[in-house]
């Protein structure tokens, strides 16, 4: 048994992220809090740039937001590949609308989430600029530590919230909430009142957020964050930011919100990988894995770590390792440059080895590969497998040993790595 290191921990975080939330445009969940009666600076969204300047004529006065709709933070400090700065910008007039929006709609933010790549930018929201008298922050999410809902608030709202956690803890509030009982009026007065709004305002805060509250549990979500959650200089509270998310568990329940599901915002691998029904998500090293199951996949790439090699994605096939599945999957961990070798390791349940064995080599004749393979097929029928795999003439290496197949798969991704710096086939360089 092999113990899990640090980043097969952080792996499970993130591939539960990312099944477990939908997120939706500010837009969307701008929409939605208003139905839930709380309150809005008014907006709405634009595809076009007439469009955009159709709306700030319809919002009127001189005082505007528009905000690129990308699902990635740090909007405002990041910068579109036409090299305009800038995904929130404050405009003052029609004519500034048009303008920012032909410039931001078609084109790809790059922000401190998105990395080098960037995302498209499809349509911006127009908005109301209001003037907050005070700024905090508040979050609604689920918390597996305690198995229920917390409320996180901060009054040192509009920061980035990882920020003030690191330089000032203290200022962070987390508060339980217990599922049968809900957010009280006393929970949600003691918040608004540690938040620090105004007398006149208390009243109006703790409505506020019995109303998220409510949203988060009727609609599934596991995050609601108000970022910032203001009081007006006209003493009104109302949410100038808003980021949801939902529980991929619950579409069948919430078709709508999942209707809203921008697919140009994901990586287009990943979502090739869903719609085939595949586990898949992409990492930075040069060593494809392919695995049937979550747990035997951590192991994989934990182990290639151990062996001073670098996983390129983590890709489990589930109980369908099929000939067709085992196609998609090396299209997918192919379509990846870096990748200089490709770790096969499925135990062969319910779906005998024998038949995986075929299926891999079907794959590798009809894509003609040319990278090194390394397979360790247990279970049903695994020595017939390994029969199939060494008769075929390919250049795909069966094992047997865990540690053994990592070893070689290391050993193979440096060897051809290095076959790629000097320009030396990959046959040669292999001794094959």
């Amino acid at each position: 048994m092999y113990r899990l290191r640090p980043f097969a921990s952080r792996l499970t975080r993130v591939a539960q992220q990312q099944k477990r939330q939908l997120s939706i445009h500010e837009y969307l969940s701008a929409d939605l809090l208003r139905k839930s009666g709380v309150g809005v600076p008014f907006g709405e969204v634009a595809t076009t740039a007439e469009e955009a300047e159709a709306i700030a004529n319809k919002i009127g006065g001189d005082d505007m937001v528009i905000k690129a709709q990308v699902l990635a933070g740090g909007r405002g400090k990041g910068t579109f590949s036409n090299g305009l700065k800038g995904g929130v910008r404050v405009i003052y007039s029609p004519t500034e609308a048009k303008m920012f929006a032909d410039q931001m709609i078609g084109q790809k933010l790059v922000t401190k989430q998105t990395g080098a790549q960037g995302r498209v930018c499809n349509s911006v929201y127009i908005c109301e600029r209001k003037f907050a008298r005070r700024e905090f922050y508040l979050a609604i999410l689920m918390d597996r530590a305690s198995q229920g809902p917390v409320i996180v608030s901060s009054s040192q709202g509009g920061m980035d919230i990882e920020t003030v956690a690191k330089d000032n803890p203290e200022a962070i509030t987390t508060t339980y909430i217990d599922i049968h009982k809900g957010v009280t009026d006393d929970i949600a007065r003691k918040i608004s009142v540690d938040l620090g709004f105004s007398e006149q305002c208390i009243e109006d805060a703790k409505d506020t957020i019995q109303k998220l509250y409510k949203l988060f549990m009727e609609k599934d979500a596991t995050q609601i964050e108000i970022n910032p959650l203001s009081e007006t200089s006209d003493h009104k509270v109302l949410a100038m930011d808003a980021k949801l998310g939902f529980d991929d568990n619950a579409e069948f329940r919430q078709k709508e919100i999942f209707s809203w599901r921008d697919k140009s915002q994901e990586d287009a691998d990943e979502v090739k990988a869903a719609e085939s029904g595949l586990n898949f998500i992409k990492l930075g090293g040069d060593i494809g894995c392919l695995v049937n199951g979550a747990g035997l996949a951590m192991a994989t790439m934990d182990i290639i770590k151990l062996n001073g090699g670098e996983p390129a994605n983590f890709l489990d096939v589930g109980g369908g390792a099929t000939p067709q599945a085992i196609k998609e999957a090396f299209t997918l961990i192919t379509s990846d440059p870096k990748v200089t070798a490709i770790f096969v390791n499925i135990f062969g349940g319910i779906v005998r080895c024998d038949a995986i064995a075929q299926g891999l080599i079907s794959t590798v004749q009809s894509m003609n590969l040319r990278i090194p393979i390394i397979a360790r097929l247990q279970g049903t029928n695994d020595e017939a497998a390994a029969k199939l795999i060494n008769e075929s003439g390919l250049k795909i290496f069966s094992m047997d040993d865990l540690q053994s197949a990592a070893e070689k798969a290391v050993q193979f991704s440096k060897v051809v790595k290095m076959a790629r710096d000097i320009d030396v086939g990959v046959e040669f360089s292999l001794g094959i």
